[in-house]
This record gives structure tokens, sequence and C-alpha cells, in this order.
């Protein structure tokens, strides 16, 4: 644990160089300053990976004998690494322009060699757009555009490149595994990934929440080639615990998502997570209008957007030619007051019921007003996934458990392997779980380990546990109006109380006074009526 710990604070470490850099020449907090800290994260990570690599190959492959290789030799390796590391060139590496840092154009000479590697990996690291296009691995001019004043631009190249190659990613972090890249991807992101109002494509999901949908999602099960989608992935955090809990071996992963930095963000967790291969599958581009999976996925995994004024394509959608499969429940009408409250949300579940194979399971979370909604769309949907006995069960999560929204959030857990035998739905209430801390301005609840295991291991193994979980047959539910909050199903305890007589006839003297008094303000009251009357007649 201290030696993995080590290795965090090393790369952390370098995210805080590198982010000095970028403050030190006044980028911090500029548009372009998470480009240049992925981008140049993303180049040390390949870089060192590629060398990485080549020594598991021979032992002998240092970054010596590599430029000592001749070009037959080096086409040979290139070939023998396959698809386990991004192809680069001997000049490209870090280590060759590290000796040339002081050249007059090397900001020029920095911005070739990304767009060299972007190149020479297009069709494994580039990203499609719903429009057919693509998008590289790395910007063509990185520095260029990213640094404004032109007079910073070599210092700036200069000082990223002295931080790159200060330190090695070696062994023990290549096989750290997911937890360890989860948590630096976290922390790299953690000033870019922010949106107040968890709009379209950038609303971030908790670590904790993700794990814990992970495993509820896969429980006991051992599945093998299956294929995993978020219909709105954002950077990526619930794909990658999924594929993770699954395996990155056994599962190929499928998202889409509006915002191109989303889907940069989650290309760069792809890689570091070992899913280089599902890159092809990810799509930067409207879900809704432009939906681009269109095979049926084993495993669905979503943290949507909750609301957005999506009024400019909002009647677009009834004309698209699946609609009336694809959104059986309607399409929210444009608020008149206020469109940025319109319910984006129903859409996305809709489309992910749709896009869920037969024997498919999904985790959906939703604004926890979705489980008692009277609104005609959101009843359907419930009524869709309750009447098909697909709903396997629902988990309350504690309130401001997302540090970017006070929105009480629940997870729907649905299962369509569930028979005929299955009629019990699960509701879990984990909303007095954890502790709350203070991160800048805002108040967040964070799960501790034994507050996630609890969670977890109450759902996989349907238990049933005093005012925290409970099995509800489908019947009762429907018979509540398919209303989903678990307090609903919860038994109604009355707590009793020993009293000795002497207590007992104390505590009736008590409320016969009460009552007395309440008798006498009565009738005063009355009078008072009665007067108020007679002095109007």
């Amino acid at each position: 644990m201290e030696e993995s710990n080590s290795y965090s604070k090393i790369v952390k470490d370098l995210v805080d160089e590198l982010k000095g850099v970028f403050n030190n020449a006044g980028l911090g907090g500029e548009a372009g300053e998470y480009k240049l800290l992925t981008q140049s994260f993303l180049y040390k990570f390949i870089n060192d990976k590629f060398l990485y690599e080549a020594k598991k190959l021979d032992n002998n492959n240092d970054y010596e004998r590599i430029m000592s290789m001749s070009d037959d030799e080096y086409d040979g390796l290139i070939i023998d690494l396959g698809n386990s590391s991004a192809t680069i060139k001997r000049d490209d590496l870090i280590e060759t322009i590290y000796s040339h840092q002081n050249d007059e154009d090397f900001s020029e000479t920095f911005d070739n060699v990304l767009n060299d590697i972007a190149v020479d990996n297009n069709d494994v690291y580039s990203v499609e757009t719903s429009g057919d296009s693509l998008i590289r691995l790395f910007d063509s001019k990185l520095i260029e555009n990213n640094v404004i004043d032109s007079s910073q631009r070599n210092s700036v190249a200069k000082a990223i490149i002295n931080k790159l190659s200060k330190i090695k990613f070696d062994e023990s972090i290549f096989e750290a595994g997911f937890d360890f890249f989860s948590t630096i991807f976290e922390y790299m992101i953690k000033d870019y990934n922010k949106d107040g109002g968890g709009k379209y494509a950038e609303y971030y999901t908790p670590h904790s929440v993700a794990k814990i949908i992970a495993k509820i999602l896969i429980g006991t099960d051992t599945p093998e080639n299956v294929s995993v989608y978020d219909p709105s992935a954002g950077s990526g955090t619930l794909l990658m615990n999924l594929a993770s809990q699954i395996g990155t071996d056994r599962a190929t992963v499928y998202s889409q998502d509006i915002s191109q930095k989303s889907a940069n963000l989650l290309r760069l967790n792809l890689i570091l997570n070992g899913l280089s291969h599902s890159i092809k599958n990810i799509v930067q581009g409207n879900t809704i209008t432009n939906n681009k999976h269109h095979n049926k996925m084993d495993y669905i995994v979503s943290n949507p957007p909750f609301k957005l004024d999506f009024s400019e394509w909002r009647d677009s959608i009834e004309s698209l030619p699946d609609f009336s499969e694809r959104f059986f429940a309607g399409v929210p009408n444009v608020k008149k007051t206020n469109k940025s409250g319109m319910e984006i949300y129903d859409l996305f579940i809709q489309h992910i019921l749709y896009s869920l194979s037969n024997d498919g399971k999904a985790a959906i979370v939703v604004p926890t007003g979705f489980l008692t909604s009277t609104s005609r769309i959101n009843k359907k949907i419930r009524e869709k996934i309750i009447d098909n006995n697909w709903l396997s069960g629902v988990v309350s999560m504690p309130s401001q458990i997302f540090a970017t929204t006070s929105t009480s959030v629940s997870v729907l857990i649905l299962d369509k392997t569930r028979n005929d035998d299955d009629k019990d739905i699960l509701f879990v209430d984990a909303s007095r779980l954890g502790t709350q801390i203070r991160e800048s301005s805002n108040q967040r609840t964070v799960l501790s380990e034994e507050d996630e295991k609890m969670i977890i291991d109450t759902f996989v193994y349907r238990s049933d546990v005093d005012e925290f979980s409970i099995n509800a047959n489908i019947q009762k539910v429907k018979e509540n109006n398919n209303v989903l909050v678990p307090g609903q199903y919860f038994p109604i305890r009355i707590k009793f109380s020993k009293l000795t007589p002497e207590e007992f006839d104390e505590k009736v003297k008590d409320y016969e006074t009460k009552l007395s008094d309440l008798y006498k303000k009565g009738e005063e009251l009355e009078k008072e009526i009665l007067s108020g009357l007679n002095n109007f007649k």
C-alpha cells in the first residue's frame, strides 16, 4: 500500500508541476489549460508505455539500443509491439526532443512531434464524430493554439519537456491497475470537469457511486465478451468502473456524448486503463438526434443530464424514423417560463430501454423526483419497466453525493433476465449513509468503504435490512401507482414504552390538561367569531 502511494505521489506531483508551468505562463483557468495538461500527460504516458513494452519484448531494448537500431530493425520492433503500444518514431520520443529544447523554434518542434504521433496512430486512437469526421489524438498545434502570447511558446514547451523527462513511468505504474489510474485520472481532471448545473455531457459521477453500480450490475456473474455502453458518457467514470469489474479483456466499450471535451477525456481514460481497443467506439455527437450505436447492448450505465434547454431540436426528435419505438413515452414539452428545466433525462431513459439487449442489464442515475413524479412521461416509463418485470431494484443515494448539484439522486437497476419467479423489487434507502465534507465552497457527502460494501452486499444478496432495504412484491408496487420510493414499502413500526401505573396516570393527566386548554381556547375563538358576525350585521 505504501509503495502504491509513492507511485501515486510521483504521478500527482507531475500533474501539479505541469499545472504550475501553465499558471506561471498566465494560462491557469484558461479554456486551453485542460488540453495542455491532458495532452502533455498523455504524451508522457504513451512515450513511456512504448519504452516499457519494448523492454518487455527484450530486456536490452532501452532507449540507447532503440536509437542504435537500423531502420529495418526498428520497423520490426513496431510490428512486434502490435497494439500493445502506440506507434512512435524515434525522433518523436521525449528523450530525443529533450536535447533540442534550446532550439530557436522548439515550440514548433514540440507541436510537430505531437502531430506526427497523432497521424501515425490515426486508425486506433481517433474519436469519431456523429458527422463521420475524426478527432485526432493530439491537436495539430497544441502550443501555438493554446499559448496565445507567441513570446512564451518556447519557454512553455521547454518547461513541459523538462517536467516530462524528469521522471520515468515504469512497471510499477503500468501494472498498478484500475484503482490506481482511476484515482490519477480523477485528480488530473478535477478542475476541468465541473459543471454546476449538471449539463449535457459534463456531469461527473463520483467514483464511489460508479463502483457501487458496477458491482451491483455484475454481482456474482462472470461475463465474457460483452458490450458496455453509456449514451451520455462524460469522462467515462461509470464505463471504466464497469469494464474494470468485468475485465478489460472481456468487455468492449461503446459511448456517445455531445461534448468534444468529454470525448477527449474519455479517450484518455480508456488509454490509461488498457481499453485502447475501444477508442474506435467513442462517438462525439448528440445521442438523441443522431444515435450512432444501433446494436443492442449487454450492459448500459448512465448518469444522464437531468434538465436542459433542448427546445431548438425538440421537434426534430418526433421526425426520427425510430421515434415511436425509441421514445414510446413521448418527448417533454418546451416550458413557457423555464426552458432550461426541460427533462432531458426522460429521453435518455427511453433511449437506454431501446438500446438494451433482450438479456441485458442497466443502471441509470435519475433525480429522486422521478420515483414519484405524476408527469405523463415519467408514469409511462415506470409502468413499462414494472409491467415488463425489468426493474430489479432502486437505490436512493444520500443527498449531496454529487459535489456539483444538490439534486437528490437514485439509481434504477434494470435486468431483462428476470423470469416469472422474480416478482420482488428490492428497495434500498442509503440516504442516511455517508459523511459530509466541504470541498471548496461545496458540501459533499462521501461514502466510506463500509457504506459502499453495505449497499453492494444488500443488493447483490437481495437482503431485507431493517429500515434500510426491503423486497416488495411487484403487485404491491403496481397497487401503489408504481411509486418507487423505498420508504413507501418499509413496514410501519409502532414503538412501545413500558410505564409504571404512576407514570401512566401522570401522562393521562397531562393529556387531559392539554385537552382542557384546547377546549377553552376553542370556546374563546368561537365567541370572538360570533361577536364579529353580530357587529357585521
